[in-house]
Parts: C-alpha cells; sequence; structure tokens
C-alpha cells in the first residue's frame, strides 16, 4: 500500500502552493502544459522564474507535434485501397461530398463511355454537372453543410477569379479561415500562401510559416515541403531534412529530389537518401492499383509518382 500522502499527490499553484479545490480551479500555463496557477496575478508574477523553462518545454512541445508523421488519408470508398496522399489524384464529388481515388473515377467513366451512358458519380450516380453554375451550386449547397473541401473550392474559386466568380482576395481568405477552423489541410496552406504573397493582407512570412505548420500538422504536402525549403534556406539543414523526409513517406516527390540534393551538397548521409528513396517505394507499393495505373497512362493529372 502507498504511503504517499494526499498532499503530496495534490496540483499546486506554481507561485502562491494553493492547492486545487471546490474554491480554486487552478489552469495550466497554456505555452508549456507544464505548471498551474490559481490566478493570472500568479502567473505574472511567476514569469521571471518560468519564462526560460517555459520557452524550452513549448519548443519541445511544438516540435513533437510538427514532425509527428501525420496518419495516412482514409481508403477510397470504392477500390477500398488507401487514398494517394497527393491532392492532385484525388477526385472530389460535389455531388455527395466523397474523395475517390483517380483510379475508379477513370475506370467508371472509362466503362460509360463504352456503353454509351450518361456521365454518373461514380458512388452516389448523381449525373454529372453541365455547367460551371451547376458546379458552382453544387459547391454552395455542401458548403452550407461545413463540407471543408467544398468551402476551400469556393475560395479557391475567388482567389483565382474561375468559375464564374470575380477575383476577390479578401473573400477567398474568409472562406479559406472557414475550411481551416473545419481541419482543411489544404485550406491552411492558402492562408500561409496569402502571407508569403500579399494576398488580402501585408507581407508576413512569419505568419506564412505558422500555418504552414499548421498545414502540415494537418497533413499537407505542399506546406511541409515549403517548410523545408525555408529550413534549408536559413542553413537549418537538419530541420529540412526532417521535413522532407515526412514529406516523402507520403510520396511527396519533390521532396525526395531535395534529399538527393542535399545528399550531392553534403548535408544529407548516404543512408538518409536511401532511407527516402525506400519510404518512397514502400509508399508507391502500397497506394498502387491497376486502375490508378491505367488512369495515370491516360491523363498526366492522374499520375500518383
Amino acid at each position: 500500500m502507498s504511503n504517499t500522502s494526499e498532499t503530496e499527490t495534490m496540483t499546486l499553484c506554481a507561485n502562491c502552493g494553493k492547492g486545487e479545490d471546490s474554491s480554486i480551479n487552478l489552469k495550466a500555463c497554456a505555452a508549456c502544459k507544464s505548471v498551474k496557477y490559481c490566478s493570472r496575478d500568479c502567473q505574472i508574477a511567476h514569469r521571471p522564474q518560468h519564462k526560460k523553462e517555459c520557452k524550452k518545454r513549448a519548443k519541445k512541445l511544438h516540435d513533437e507535434k510538427l514532425f509527428k508523421q501525420p496518419p495516412p488519408l482514409e481508403d477510397c470508398p470504392i477500390c477500398m485501397i488507401r487514398l494517394p496522399q497527393i491532392v492532385a489524384v484525388q477526385v472530389y464529388m460535389a455531388c455527395c461530398g466523397k474523395i475517390l481515388c483517380s483510379g475508379c473515377v477513370h475506370a467508371f467513366q472509362s466503362r460509360a463511355v463504352k456503353a454509351g451512358k450518361d456521365q454518373l458519380c461514380p458512388f452516389c450516380r448523381t449525373p454529372a454537372i453541365i455547367s460551371d453554375e451547376e458546379n458552382v451550386q453544387r459547391f454552395k449547397d455542401r458548403a452550407e453543410l461545413n463540407d471543408a473541401v467544398a468551402i476551400r473550392n469556393l475560395a479557391s474559386s475567388y482567389r483565382l477569379g474561375s468559375n464564374g466568380f470575380t477575383q476577390n482576395y479578401a473573400k477567398a481568405l474568409e472562406l479559406f479561415h472557414q475550411a481551416a477552423k473545419l481541419g482543411d489541410a489544404q485550406a491552411f496552406c492558402s492562408i500561409g500562401n496569402a502571407y508569403k504573397f500579399g494576398r488580402a493582407v501585408d507581407v508576413d512570412l512569419k505568419k506564412a510559416k505558422h500555418y504552414w505548420e499548421l498545414a502540415a500538422i494537418h497533413g499537407d504536402l505542399q506546406s511541409r515541403f515549403n517548410l523545408g525549403v525555408v529550413e534549408g534556406q536559413a542553413d537549418n539543414m537538419d530541420t529540412a531534412l526532417k521535413h522532407f523526409m515526412i514529406a516523402i513517406e507520403c510520396g511527396y516527390a519533390d521532396s525526395l529530389e531535395k534529399v538527393r540534393d542535399l545528399h550531392s551538397w553534403g548535408y544529407a548521409t548516404k543512408d538518409d537518401y536511401v532511407k527516402a528513396q525506400q519510404a518512397y517505394q514502400a509508399y508507391l507499393d502500397e497506394i498502387k492499383s491497376d486502375q490508378r495505373d491505367e488512369a495515370a497512362a491516360s491523363d498526366d493529372d492522374y499520375k500518383y509518382y
């Protein structure tokens, strides 16, 4: 039986030592999560002696989150093979909100063409759109259901001035923020790009990096690649290599080229490059299928390798 007393295990205010009870609700330091305080005054009073350790602990927590391998995407709901992480070969169906792989979409459409039948959604069998207006309306309908991908697509239409929309960076940014709040990784990336290029906001590379980090944590590979480039430009080669390796394990070929360059410049070892090649091949082996290969052969936009 343990002899540890209740007072030894009780959570205490890091400044005044008050214990948590029914009248005192201690709140953790928002940055490091390692200490608690009974009041804002106590937190301020303790800041001088806590500041250094807080920054150290906060950075460790941040890096653990940032460099954690993102979870793989779900399987394609038709072929049940893991969806490629590369956005270009994911096909979003605005009729039902499903994301299908290019292989299933291409195979279904090819069979319909050969049979002389109308094009339908491979998943829900809704007739294909016949106009940009109909496509936009479907995105709007999905957006009203808080579909993050639909909202992000509407934002892209405003950013590009496409699908009948007048180019409006401010409206695009508003919608990207809306999609990001729903967890859309690409929306975070687009916000970062807005700060990089000054679209509806002042150029702010620090904020751009912040949003790319959020995007990378949510699984966006372009942002992960961007972070690798930024760290490389700052001569943080080890950090750059970490970003590129994570992207490679998710199938981002451009990052494989960057690791090759780092190796040729002496910033990565031969083992690093070999591991990168093996990781990329392992990814391809996991997500390849005959249908996806046929789709890739028929249209460069469907290439996943």
